[in-house]
């Protein structure tokens, strides 16, 4: 595994819990190698995550006979390279998202999967939520009727304060995008999952804090710094809003920020049908309200579904009736789609073409920013 931070540390967690609570997955996954370029601090989280060995070099990691998969959590100037040198070296993987800092990127490394024949998957762990896994079977089984709207927010405060020091999430050469790429992923795949492909979309963003102090010590969404330090520029968007058309006639919004005071991270939809609606909020994950049009005059109106019983998804591996999950078991959930699917033969879903259609959106929602239009998903085809 390359990095060992905010995404490793959950990472790790998951590829632990996974035999322990669905000890009838295909396999267990051994942790041969955790990388990472501080020698220290990797060798500090090996111990803690329980890897076996620690290295600095990622390049010997895709050189090693007894590695089937590397799971590549590190900043996103990083995901190419590695993805790359890995499936020519015929290794399975696993990429957090974005799945790269652009769209022809991102079109190679699912080229470069395609061309070696391994396994691929891409991190949307909010997929793997029990209760977004009933909005799923609510819509395929027809029961909210014709979707009208889908709405999306995800809100945060972290950076709110203008010395907040100067991390790699907003520097655009490393992190390919601000709230939009490393938010509104979620949202779009989110959208993609449940309504269906986009059609075209029109947006506006901002950067309110133009540029914050250089940072001497940064660990997931935390960091260190001196207020009084030199500063450098931000060059990502701090807000990302847009609308969109679906192929299947939907509407949608979307919301992206890390400007929402007193928002830690509130990840949100309401989806609207012609037979009813659900709204999820995340930080509320073992819930679901649920609405039905043909309910009885008299007791109309959203219901709160609890998602922590059978025949809920995912839910009986865990814990006895009533007893809630969190962030971290996303993860595991999503860990077990990657080994089922390679034990069964076939691509885990989501993975790089979802990486890949999830980036067409955000390019194109950047052009009619930059150009102040709608913005056709065809369009893209050709970018």
């Amino acid at each position: 595994m390359v990095g060992y931070k905010f995404m490793g540390k959950a990472h790790s967690n998951a590829y632990r819990a996974l035999p322990m609570f669905f000890p009838d997955a295909p396999a267990g996954p051994e942790l041969k190698v955790l990388c990472g370029r501080d020698a220290a601090a990797v060798e500090q989280a090996r111990v803690q995550f329980g890897w076996e060995e620690a290295e600095t070099d990622w390049r010997r990691l895709v050189e090693r006979d007894d590695l089937d998969l590397i799971d590549i959590n590190a900043p996103s100037d990083a995901h190419k390279e590695i993805a790359l040198a890995a499936a020519a070296a015929g290794k399975h993987l696993f990429c957090e998202k974005p799945l790269a800092l652009s769209l022809p990127d991102a079109r190679e490394m699912l080229e470069a999967a395609r061309q070696a024949g391994i396994k691929h998957m891409v991190g949307f762990n909010y997929r793997f939520s029990p209760a977004v896994q009933l909005v799923k079977k609510l819509i395929d089984e027809g029961r909210l009727g014709q979707i009208y709207h889908f709405r999306a927010w995800f809100l945060q405060d972290w950076i709110l304060d203008p010395d907040f020091p100067l991390v790699w999430r907003l520097q655009k050469d490393i992190a390919g995008s601000g709230s939009h790429g490393d938010l509104g992923a979620h949202l779009i795949d989110m959208a993609r999952y449940l309504v269906g492909e986009f059609s075209e979309v029109i947006g506006m963003s901002e950067t309110f804090v133009k540029d914050r102090p250089i940072a001497a010590e940064m660990t997931g969404l935390s960091a260190k710094g001196d207020k009084n330090a030199p500063r450098g520029p931000v060059t990502v968007d701090d807000a990302t809003l847009f609308l969109a058309r679906f192929e299947g006639g939907a509407l949608g919004s979307f919301e992206a920020t890390r400007f929402a005071a007193g928002h830690r991270s509130t990840n949100s939809f309401e989806i609207n049908g012609s037979k009813g609606s659900v709204i999820f909020d995340f930080e509320r994950m073992n819930e679901l309200q649920v609405y039905f049009t043909d309910d009885a005059d008299d007791v109309q109106g959203f219901r709160r579904v609890l998602v922590t019983d059978a025949p809920h998804a995912y839910i009986n591996a865990w814990w006895p009736a009533g007893h809630t999950i969190g962030f971290e078991h996303t993860f595991t959930h999503e860990m077990l789609e990657l080994f089922t699917a390679i034990h069964e033969d076939r691509q885990p879903s989501p993975n790089f073409v979802d990486g890949v259609k999830c980036q067409e959106v955000l390019e194109a929602v950047d052009r009619s920013i930059a150009e102040r239009r709608w913005v056709g998903l065809e369009e893209m085809q050709e970018a």
